[in-house]
């Protein structure tokens, strides 16, 4: 197994897209990209902690790739507002790829040029942030599975 990790905004609609994909063997809801070590929701959702919302993904690569979840990353968000997402504001919701080695690091990079040169978003700058990946830290218990728990629609935009 593989793990790629996302921030697209709210976590929760970033894990139900994911964890739909054949190939996919599990999402998880977390927090990357901070400061503080072993955050809260309360401490993230202030914007503060320098972590952002996102969703660690374990991945068959025999049955899906790492591209084919980037095409899907792109899909769902949109990747030219700053620290934004729909009605969710502050650095937390940023559009982030966290890679965890350098053949990631440069797929992203490469599937982010065609996006910007081809893809539905060309017509604006995107702005999405490549990383190397820190310490992830798995958010509390009642993010993970949210839509499922509560029965709701994904409440991110899906441009396929």
């Amino acid at each position: 197994m593989a793990i790629a990790t996302f921030g697209a905004g709210c976590f929760w609609g970033v894990e139900q897209f994911f964890k739909e994909l054949d190939g996919v063997t599990s999402a998880v809801c977390g927090y990357m990209g901070g400061q503080q070590d072993n955050p809260s929701y309360e401490q993230v959702k202030t914007g503060e902690s320098g972590h952002a919302e996102v969703v660690q993904v374990e991945f068959d690569e025999s049955r899906i790739s790492y591209q084919q979840l980037l095409d899907t990353f792109w899909q769902f968000h949109n990747p030219t507002t700053v620290n934004q997402q729909g009605e969710d504001h502050g650095s937390q919701y940023r559009s982030v790829v966290f890679f965890h080695d350098d053949t990631q690091r440069d797929t992203a990079e490469a599937s982010k040029a065609h996006q910007q040169a081809e893809g539905y978003w060309k017509e604006k700058t995107i702005v999405t942030a490549i990383e190397p990946v820190t310490t992830f830290f798995r958010a509390e218990e009642y993010h993970q599975g949210y839509f499922d728990k509560h029965d709701l629609p994904s409440c991110h935009i899906a441009l396929y």
